[in-house]
């Protein structure tokens, strides 16, 4: 790959992504493989001005071997030195810059309660971290490399070169990052954000209806007072970033004991290493009252089943057809893509600054209003190219904003 493009890649991360800040600790969360981009980030980083970057290396082939080896006891507890220096970069508001290239299969065959009951004690030893980076209080952003085993997962009939080839371009385009000046272009994608975002929460409808061809037909109502995101977020400390690289999508809180109808999923969900595939989901008051699946449907049970807020709505998202992910006709096989390739919704925990004021909110409250927790976030794709989407307001008003995959 050409270094000046890997250059303006990594560029693109920190300064757009993270926004990393003069005298700012950056955590960086990247893969062994991988480890020639992430000291291409590190110098970006310290670039920009960080005081201090930390490397959080992974690698995916011991992590399997741990899966798939190591006593039952090493999955019952969460380290609490890992608690800890997770609260001591929070405290010092560390920047997170996360390089994800893992294999899609990597957990495939690996004992499915065994990963449950891990993700429920990591879960629960970091809830209260974890939630400070989903309130905003820490900037972090997120971007892929294609690595060979996710490469041939995407393309299966090519070899490990020639399928890296052929996704380099795709991962390139989806993140805006083919061009000469990245950055610029992010700014003037997040105008098309701040268009959408806009309207919607000039609208403060109190329920949108999904209409789609594959037998999608639910009504999810929305918080009082919710607020619409999407593309470039505010921290705390009033400093915009980007998330996830790519983004596609506009997303706000629905009301947990609100929806009702039935949803069928438009593309597969890669979850815990495997795919689940044709699948839906039936609710009633907010709640998953029935689900099935072709494939993996145990996977799905274990999902529902984690808590009793991963039954329920943490997040709704709007992404039209014209997607440039969803126009590639690709599973990628990786959330970060197949989420910004079509409309979709998350079960489990909400984001707090989804509603007005939510990030001063104590947990409690936030439910009476609401919002959702849960142990779980986990997106899933329901938007077709002929969905419709209605709103309604409090007074019974319907207008119809979004029609044949595109906003009206």
């Amino acid at each position: 790959m050409n270094q000046d493009i890997l250059k303006n890649y990594a560029n693109l991360l920190v300064k757009a992504g993270g926004n990393v800040q003069p005298g700012q600790l950056v955590v960086i969360r990247c893969a062994i493989e991988d480890a020639a981009f992430g000291r291409m980030v590190q110098e970006c980083a310290y670039d920009a001005g960080a005081s201090e970057v930390e490397f959080d290396w992974n690698d995916d082939q011991s992590s399997r071997t741990t899966w798939l080896r190591a006593a039952d006891e090493a999955f019952e507890t969460f380290p609490q030195w890992a608690v800890d220096k997770m609260k001591y970069r929070n405290d010092k508001g560390a920047c997170y810059l996360h390089i994800t290239s893992s294999n899609p299969d990597n957990l495939k065959g690996v004992d499915s309660e065994r990963l449950r009951k891990y993700s429920m004690v990591a879960g629960k030893a970091t809830k209260e971290e974890s939630a400070k980076i989903m309130a905003g209080e820490q900037r972090w952003s997120v971007v892929a490399l294609p690595s060979p085993a996710w490469a041939k997962k995407v393309f299966p009939d090519l070899s490990e070169t020639e399928a890296v080839d052929k996704l380099w371009p795709l991962v390139l385009k989806a993140a805006r990052a083919d061009g000469e000046n990245p950055i610029e272009e992010w700014k003037q994608h997040d105008e098309n954000f701040t268009k959408n975002v806009n309207y919607l929460n000039e609208q403060q409808f109190s329920a949108l209806r999904f209409i789609t061809g594959l037998g999608t037909d639910i009504t999810i109502g929305l918080v009082k007072n919710h607020r619409w995101a999407g593309g470039s977020d505010v921290a705390k400390d009033g400093i915009r970033f980007f998330p996830n690289i790519p983004t596609e999508e506009v997303f706000t809180m629905p009301h947990r004991e609100k929806a009702d109808g039935h949803v069928v999923a438009s593309m597969p969900l890669s979850y815990q290493g495997n795919l689940i595939e044709d699948f839906e989901f039936t609710f009633k008051d907010g709640k998953v009252v029935s689900y099935k699946a072709k494939t993996n449907e145990h996977l799905l049970k274990n999902m529902v089943e984690m808590d009793d807020g991963a039954a329920r709505l943490g997040e709704v998202a709007i992404v039209p057809n014209s997607s440039p992910i969803g126009q590639m006709n690709t599973l990628f096989y990786n959330t970060l893509f197949d989420e910004n390739a079509s409309a979709h919704l998350a079960l489990g925990k909400a984001y707090p600054n989804n509603i007005q004021d939510g990030d001063s909110l104590p947990l409690e409250t936030l439910i009476e209003q609401g919002g959702n927790d849960s142990l779980i976030h986990v997106d899933f794709m329901f938007g077709t190219p002929d969905m419709k989407i209605i709103g309604i307001k409090d007074d019974g008003t319907e207008i119809c904003f979004f029609n044949h995959g595109a906003y009206l």
